[in-house]
Order: structure tokens, then sequence, then C-alpha cells
């Protein structure tokens, strides 16, 4: 049966990849996008592009008429910046769509977010019981937090559908942001193992994302319910950073920095950095240190058990199909 589905962010790569998915099964896609937002993909699925802003509430009242789910994907990303430009997006921008969503028969309003809310230590197998930090390391993590406890607030306080689920590292084709960045260090011999590489990373492959996403939709008992996601396998920072290295044909890291240096160096740069107002993150900053130096092992038996999640890609055929895609576009 088709459905109608706004999706926030559909410019982007998670967004993209959902339009497309739900333009396959059958479904049909709207969404909003600003004047200079490259839609090509989205006209091409045939998507209803509303242009304008999501804090223009006319706007967004109109757009969401007829929606059965929204699937919120829009978000500020990053490891640096004033916390208020975060904000400004990922918690203010959210409370006016959420409004707008008040009264609406929505059958799900699907927000995500992100592994990162969890507190920067070591996880081993941490669930969704964990209580999350009220102070974060940077703006984003901080404000997915909030962005968060807001979504489940409009749950509770005027019924709206909301699922919150939370992916790690999300890796795919199409990623212009993170696999970028890293082939870019590898290229230019600047990606240290941080400690010697062996922890877990929280990754994600997109499609195993979009998947769980429709899961979401589906299952009544998703509905005020928050679902840790990853790929489900122990995949080691060196395992992903060599993967990426070798089907790319780059060197892999020759250097490892003990992981008690990396944080006096994170800290060290980080404070000149924003006493000089850099408007650019240094090279290390905690974030970073916390995706490719703490062990981020968290469990997905939650989704497992309520979604019936069950990754489609095991991790290897995963980052092949990624690699694949990064050949011919890169």
């Amino acid at each position: 049966m088709s459905i109608r589905i706004f999706i926030t962010g559909a410019t982007g790569f998670v967004g993209g990849h959902l339009a497309e998915a739900c333009v396959a099964r059958g479904h049909s896609v709207s969404t909003i996008a600003r004047a200079d937002s490259d839609t090509a993909l989205l006209e091409r699925l045939g998507a209803s592009v509303h242009r304008g802003d999501l804090r223009d509430l006319e706007l967004v009242q109109r757009a969401l008429e007829g929606a059965e789910v929204v699937v919120h994907c829009a978000a500020k990303v990053g490891d640096w910046g004033p916390v208020e430009d975060y904000r400004a997006v990922n918690v203010q921008a959210l409370r006016d769509f959420l409004g707008a969503c008040k009264g609406k028969p929505l059958q799900r309003f699907i927000h995500l977010s992100t592994l990162g809310v969890y507190a920067a230590r070591h996880h081993y197998g941490t669930d969704e019981t964990e209580a999350l930090p009220a102070v974060h390391i940077d703006g984003y993590t901080q404000t997915k937090v909030e962005a968060e406890r807001l979504a489940l607030d409009a749950f509770r306080s005027f019924g709206v559908p909301v699922v919150v689920l939370r992916p790690g590292l999300i890796y795919g084709p199409r990623d212009r942001t993170v696999l970028p960045r890293m082939i870019e260090l590898l290229r230019t011999g600047q990606l240290p193992y941080l400690g010697r590489g062996k922890r877990a990373i929280n990754c994600i492959y997109v499609g195993n994302l979009v998947e769980a996403v429709f899961l979401a939709m589906e299952k009544p008992k998703a509905v005020g319910q928050v679902y840790n996601l990853t790929d489900g396998e122990f995949v080691s920072k060196r395992r992903f950073i060599e993967a990426i290295a070798d089907g790319l044909g780059l060197q892999r890291p020759t250097r490892s920095i003990p992981l008690w240096v990396a944080r006096i160096v994170a800290w060290t740069m980080e404070r000149r950095a924003r006493r000089l107002g850099a408007s650019q993150p240094p090279r290390l900053t905690q974030a970073r240190l916390k995706l490719f130096g703490l062990n981020l092992d968290y469990s997905i038996d939650k989704a497992k058990r309520e979604l019936g999640y069950q990754p489609k890609l095991p991790f290897d055929q995963a980052i092949q199909e990624t690699i694949a895609w990064y050949r011919l576009n890169a």
C-alpha cells in the first residue's frame, strides 16, 4: 500500500537514499528544500519539492498536508562552532516543526538522532537504558540530546507518534562529509591510529539504516521508543580505516598515538583554536578522538527484538559497495 512520506533533509546523504527507497517501494515523497539545494535526484524520483526553509511555518503547514509519515533527517552536523548555531537548526527548527505536526493524522514521526548522544567514554554493549549526559563535548551532540528530548516530549505531551533512531557513523555511496575527509587524510598521511586501532567503531551502512526506518514505520510498538542502530557486528577502527585504504589503493596508516597523548593534544588544539577564534576545527578535536580512539560498542538487541531489525548487508560487502562508488565518483 502506498504511503505519503514527508522527508526533511531529503537533499542530503541519508535523506536522498531514503527517498530512493521510498519511491522504489511505491510510496510518494515530499520535502522542503532551500532555493540553492540540488534537487536533481528528487526530481528524477518524482518527489514533490517545496522550495523554502523548514523555519517557514506557513510553508511547512502546506507541505505537510496529506503526509502520513514524517522522517526527520535534517540537521546541522559537525564538531566545531558555537553551540547556538547548532541549536538554531537542531532544536529550535525542530520545535517549530513538531508544533506544525501537532494534531496532524500522522502514523509516524521518525526522528533520526545519533549514537553520539551517549557520554564520551568507552562503551561496551551500552543500551538505551543509559541516561544521557546533560553537557556534551561539542555543539552537534549537545543539541542532538536536546532534540531527542524535545521529540519525545512531543509524543508524551500531544501525541505526535515519535520514534527515535540512534544510528552510529553512517557510511555509504554519496556521503560527502565523513568518508571524503578520511580519504583525504589517508592520501596525505595524516590519519594516525589513536591507540592501536583495535577498539570498536559504531558504524552503520546507509542501506541498513534505511531498512530500519521502514521497520520503525511498520511496527506499532515502536512509537515512543528509542533504538540504537549499527551494522550489528564488531568492526574495529583499524578494520574500517584499512578497508578504505586498501580499497582505494592508499597507504595504510603507519603511526599510532597513545590515547592519553591524543587527549592532551586534542585539548590543547581546541583551546588554541578557540582562543584564536578559528572558524575551522583543528586537526584533532574531542569529537574525533571519541570516534577514532574510544571503544564505541552499543547494543542493538532492542531494535532486533522490537523492530525485527537484522542488518541486510554485512560490513565487508557494504564497504565494498561504498568504495566502488567512490572509485567512480570521487
